[in-house]
């Protein structure tokens, strides 16, 4: 009396195979799981049990053994209570076992036989279209599997209604795909008054995705400008909305069960802790930096956070991704997100300013900026300073530029971007941020002019190479907006504009 069904555990975004087993043998009445479960797998066979009562169905008094191979591998999660429901089920010949083989299996059950919803359907989706089998989900997640394009989804609000289906007295409708509707930045750029310097910034680094750091007095207004930088966006492609989506899924921030296609804004608290921000924790989890994923990754008050949190963000800055080593995982998620960083002159906010400045200035400065080392600024491109906005300005009626105009004129700066990575085959590069050796030298050409003024600038100012490269991407996104197919001199000397001294440092 054995039976098998297919269900699956995760080790960050990859879904790894599960082949779950269940025998019933004579013996004395117990109920063993083994397989290295985790505490929530080891509890499923109470719930299991209470789920099964509750539709009138008894456990048989005999040695029931759950085996979750391959036996070597780590498994966690409370998905594990439906397959295993079903598996005894089919051992006790209440569903047909061949029907279940056609599906991978995952949910949570309550005690009155109830499918609860889980993380991480959207990825096991994808895995099951991948082997060309079914899903069986719960139904409250059932939406979420849709986009993956699994032709066989069964979403079932609680057991009775999967048997009945699995043994075709009804027929359960295929689950509907739902859509968010990307109305939640509600903010808008004319609302800010003055910083027209700050606003055209903001704009550049949206249309080529570069990095920014701002600074300047308390209410100046970074964060409000920070926060409608979502407003001038472009929305995410199928591909990209997909990919965020999924880390969503695992993480268990997927809305609704609805895909989003505007892009994530992450904005953590400076007394964030590495793991949070990074990812990590006992189970590697992903970290603020890939929830934002494909979006923007808002840092307030720069120097607040903790060093050593700052600088675990250099290699995902450069690379994309990010790798947490723990005792028993080794996980790597993505992390391709745009830094958006605001940050006061020194403590007191007021440096430079006689009559509001502390009597530690400048010396409470230096203290002040010293977490923020040269290497994790070199990696961010632009680098502006925000004034305070006089009252003459605050007192102006007239509004400024809408968040939609603006967001025309970044749409239009990524199309042309996305046509010409596409004439020269690279499908997996998006923005003029992520152009690298070769081919960085491909498209951002130089008029002879340009050329001599950048490498002047470089020379005098000690410009290491990844910063003279990020000007040249940077110049790339300003000729852009400007629908130039050569970058001009005029290009390269405002891109030179926005590597201010922020810090003290070049």
């Amino acid at each position: 009396m054995l039976a098998r069904v297919n269900t699956i555990t995760f080790n960050g975004l990859e879904v790894l195979d599960v082949d779950l087993q269940v025998q019933i043998t004579s013996g004395l009445p117990n109920f063993i799981i083994v397989g290295l479960p985790d505490k929530a797998i080891a509890e499923s066979k109470e719930r299991v049990r209470s789920a099964l009562q509750s539709m009138g169905v008894m456990l048989p008094a005999k040695r029931i053994v759950v085996n979750l191979a391959p036996a070597d591998m780590l498994k966690e999660g409370a998905h594990f209570d439906l397959p295993i429901a079903m598996a005894v089920l089919a051992v006790m010949g209440i569903v047909p076992s061949q029907k279940l083989s056609e599906y991978m299996i995952m949910g949570e059950l309550g005690l009155d036989g109830s499918i609860l919803p889980v993380n991480g359907v959207l990825p096991a989706a994808m895995a099951a279209k991948n082997k060309k089998i079914g899903l069986i989900c719960p139904q409250s997640v059932g939406s979420e599997a849709v986009w993956a394009g699994v032709e066989n989804i069964v979403a079932a609000a609680n057991i009775t209604e999967l048997i009945n289906h699995l043994k075709g007295s009804i027929v359960l409708p295929y689950p509907e795909s739902k859509k968010a509707d990307g109305k939640y930045y509600l903010s808008d750029m004319a609302d800010v008054k003055g910083q027209e310097s700050a606003k055209k910034a903001l704009e550049i680094a949206a249309a080529g995705a570069h990095n920014l750091l701002m600074a300047g007095p308390p209410g100046a207004g970074k964060s409000m400008l920070a926060s409608r930088l979502p407003g001038i966006l472009p929305p995410m492609s199928v591909e990209e909305a997909l990919e965020t989506s999924m880390i969503h899924s695992i993480a268990g921030e997927l809305k609704d069960s609805k895909l989003s296609f505007e892009r994530p804004f992450r904005d953590p608290h400076h007394n964030a802790s590495t793991p949070a921000l990074v990812g990590g924790g006992r189970k590697a989890q992903p970290g603020e930096i890939s929830l934002a994923h494909n979006g923007v990754l808002f840092l307030d008050e720069l120097p607040e956070f903790n060093k050593a949190t700052l600088e675990a963000l250099r290699q995902p800055l450069e690379n994309g991704y990010v790798s947490i080593s723990r005792v028993n995982a080794h996980t790597t998620y993505p992390a391709k997100f745009q830094l958006i960083a605001a940050m006061n002159p020194c403590r007191c906010g007021h440096l430079g300013e006689h009559a509001l400045e502390c009597n530690r200035a400048p010396i409470c400065a230096q203290e002040y900026l010293a977490k923020i080392s040269g290497p994790l600024l070199d990696r961010i491109d632009m680098q502006i300073e925000v004034p305070a906005v006089s009252p003459w300005e605050l007192a102006d009626v007239k509004s400024g530029e809408k968040s939609a105009v603006i967001r025309e004129r970044v749409i239009r700066a990524r199309r042309i971007q996305e046509e010409r990575l596409q004439k020269l085959g690279e499908f997996k590069v998006r923005t003029n941020a992520e152009l690298r050796g070769a081919l960085l030298e491909e498209i951002a050409v130089l008029d002879n002019d340009a050329k001599a003024l950048l490498i002047a600038f470089a020379d005098k100012n000690k410009l290491s190479a990844r910063a003279y490269h990020r000007t040249l991407r940077l110049a790339r996104t300003i000729a852009d907006l400007q629908s130039e197919t050569k970058i001009l001199k005029l290009h390269i000397a405002e891109a030179l504009s926005y590597r201010r001294n922020i810090a003290g440092r070049k």
